[in-house]
């Protein structure tokens, strides 16, 4: 190569390696500076209290995010995990109600944590079909709950809050183990077991080459439509987990709100968190801290005053700074 070509060369490499870095690091870079103005400009950042409250938002994103990136790394997208949320949400209290739970506290409590999640995985299972079986488009699949979900959970509910007293459901969301909320470290673990399974059994592998390229894994042998199939079902059920969480939290269950919006708030992690829209990547602990952040830009803006329309517009932003953060980095 003459002396010109490598001097190009070089600087078209001198341009791109910043990109590489933001896209690689953009999220632990995003934190730090949400960090610093917090501890500099935002009031009782570090009061144990606050710390609390974030740990539970943070967690009830990050299952979601997580579930998120699974299907992302599938080549798919989710847009039905808010209203298998509120699905979940309205069935709980419903369930432990009831006359019999009344009759047989234990077996009705457990029923009220199993069967939404039973529910959860149904949704899931159903997404991933009509995506891995029918062909459907993922937005154009997940689309039907996301519309529907929603609806059926008012119908169960009758369209009203429902607000009750239960300590042992609401566990989950109150309390605390070593002062941190319990629903942290129920994350830190399902985030722990699904790094594990991908990172080191065949299952995992399977994912990412679905995602890589999926011709060449159905040429390989590998089973794309079982593998499409469990990405939503674990989506959906993380992200009806995520449901009773919130219900837990607030002794009260409102199908008009749960899991509102949620869907934008777990793309958003997963992309800050690194995965790559087009499929092939699931990176867990980068979803963890996509939540992280999201989370810290709700909490920042409505701590210092600022409306929460603003919230959506820069959470808007994140996930275009992070996907073109993707493209340059392609480049």
């Amino acid at each position: 190569m003459s002396d010109e070509g490598m001097t190009v060369e070089n600087r078209v490499r001198g341009k791109r390696e910043p990109m590489a870095m933001i896209s690689r690091h953009g999220g632990l870079a995003a934190l730090a500076v949400l960090l610093i103005f917090n501890l500099l400009v935002t009031p009782n950042f570090l009061q144990a209290q606050t710390l609390a409250v974030n740990v539970s938002q943070v967690a009830t994103i990050a299952l979601v995010a997580v579930g998120m990136t699974l299907v992302i790394a599938t080549g798919g997208i989710d847009l039905s995990v808010g209203a298998v949320m509120a699905l979940s949400g309205a069935m709980a209290p419903i369930i432990f109600t009831s006359e019999f739970a009344q009759a047989y506290p234990v077996p009705g409590l457990a029923a009220a944590f199993l069967l939404p999640l039973v529910a959860a995985f149904c949704c899931g299972m159903f997404n991933g079909a009509l995506v891995a079986l029918l062909g459907v488009q993922p937005i154009i699949a997940t689309l039907i709950f996301f519309i529907s979900g929603r609806g059926v959970a008012q119908v169960l509910t009758n369209g009203n809050l429902q607000t009750f007293t239960n300590p042992s459901f609401s566990y989950i969301g109150t309390a605390r183990l070593l002062g941190i909320p319990v629903q942290g470290w129920l994350v830190a673990l399902i985030a722990a077991v699904i790094w594990y399974v991908i990172r080191y059994t065949a299952s995992g592998r399977y994912l990412l080459a679905v995602g890589g390229n999926e011709r060449a894994a159905r040429m390989a042998g590998v089973p794309v439509t079982r593998v499409k199939i469990m990405a939503y079902a674990t989506c959906s059920v993380l992200s009806g987990l995520s449901g009773l969480i919130v219900v837990a939290i607030n002794s009260a269950s409102d199908a008009a709100r749960i899991g509102n919006l949620m869907e934008l708030d777990a793309i958003a992690a997963a992309v800050v968190g690194g995965a790559v829209l087009s499929g092939g990547r699931a990176p867990i602990w980068g979803a963890i801290l996509g939540a992280v952040v999201i989370q810290l830009v709700k909490y920042t803006l409505l701590a210092n005053g600022v409306a929460d329309e603003i919230a959506l517009i820069a959470k808007a932003g994140i996930i275009v700074a992070a996907v073109y953060a993707q493209q340059m980095r392609k480049g």
